[in-house]
């Protein structure tokens, strides 16, 4: 009676296998749509009374974003130094996210590389869109210290760095 219920879950295990039921799929797939990437479309910065404001809209919802002080700034990928003067830099990830399209097209619309002469914010870069992260990167000649927040409608991330 056991081999025969062993020769059953066998035989119908390979008829499912060979239908592709149990095809291997991610394990979001089983319960859940994947999770929406957010495309990245452009960044800008200005100066206003007492900060000034670096702005990145999003295409979709808007990623986990994280903003931390780092002794340099480096392109992703290549590891090379990001050419813009300060003593002090932030980088800016937003993951999941990307700045290309599905066929690998660039929807990234802002600069790539500015020097700025804001009373805080000197220069901006876009720095990296790999495996699934967006980074920018900021820089200061004097420590900066910012408030970072979300606006919608159009969808936005948004660092202000005090005077």
């Amino acid at each position: 009676m056991n081999h025969s219920r062993r020769l059953a879950a066998a035989a119908a295990a390979s008829i499912l296998l060979t239908s592709g039921a149990l095809a291997s799929a991610p394990a979001y797939a089983q319960t859940q749509a994947p999770p929406e990437t957010a495309l990245v479309v452009n960044a800008r910065a200005a100066a206003h009374g007492s900060f000034d404001r670096f702005v990145i809209d999003v295409k979709g919802k808007i990623p986990p974003t994280t903003v931390k002080r780092v002794k340099e700034l480096r392109y992703d990928g290549s590891g090379n130094k990001v050419p813009l003067p300060g003593k002090y830099f932030l980088e800016i990830k937003l993951s999941p996210a990307a700045a290309h399209n599905d066929a690998g097209q660039s929807v990234y619309k802002g600069p790539k590389l500015k020097k700025l002469n804001f009373p805080k914010l000197k220069g901006m870069a876009f720095t990296g869109d790999f495996e699934g992260v967006v980074t920018f990167g900021l820089a200061f000649k004097t420590k900066p210290y910012w408030t970072t927040f979300k606006l919608h409608h159009p969808e936005r991330v948004v660092v202000d760095i005090a005077h």
